[in-house]
C-alpha cells in the first residue's frame, strides 16, 4: 500500500497557534480518507475492521495509538509511524475512542 501525505506536525503548532484547527481537521481528512479506504469511509469496517467507539471501547487509546504506530503484521494494516508524528498519532487514537470523528454533523463523516 503507498500513500503520500502531507500534514503539517501537530507536534510544531503552539497552543495558540490558529492553524492547529487546519491541522486537525488535515488529520481528520486523513481518517477518512486513507483510513476510510481500508476501513470504510465511515470507520464501519471493510477490509478492516470498524474504528467507531461501539468497536473500540474495550481498548485503551494508547492501545489503539500502537495499532497506528506499528501496524499490524501479517495484514493490510502498515505502521504509520514513519508519516505521522506521534502527537497526530495520539490525536487520532484519542478521537477515535470518543467517535468524535463519527458524532453526528461531522462534516468529514456525513453519508
Amino acid at each position: 500500500m503507498s500513500c503520500s501525505l502531507s500534514l503539517m506536525s501537530v507536534s510544531a503548532l503552539g497552543d495558540d497557534n490558529p492553524s492547529r484547527d487546519e491541522s486537525h481537521a488535515g488529520l481528520a481528512n486523513f481518517v477518512v480518507q486513507d483510513c476510510g479506504s481500508c476501513h470504510g469511509l465511515t470507520l464501519k469496517g471493510g477490509l478492516g475492521p470498524p474504528l467507531r467507539p461501539e468497536n473500540l471501547g474495550h481498548l485503551p487509546a494508547e492501545a489503539i495509538a500502537a495499532v497506528i504506530r506499528e501496524g499490524v503484521p501479517g495484514t493490510a494494516m502498515p505502521p504509520w509511524k514513519p508519516l505521522l508524528s506521534p502527537e497526530e498519532i495520539h490525536w487520532i487514537s484519542q478521537h477515535l475512542k470518543s467517535g468524535a470523528l463519527v458524532s453526528p454533523g461531522n462534516a468529514y463523516l456525513e453519508e
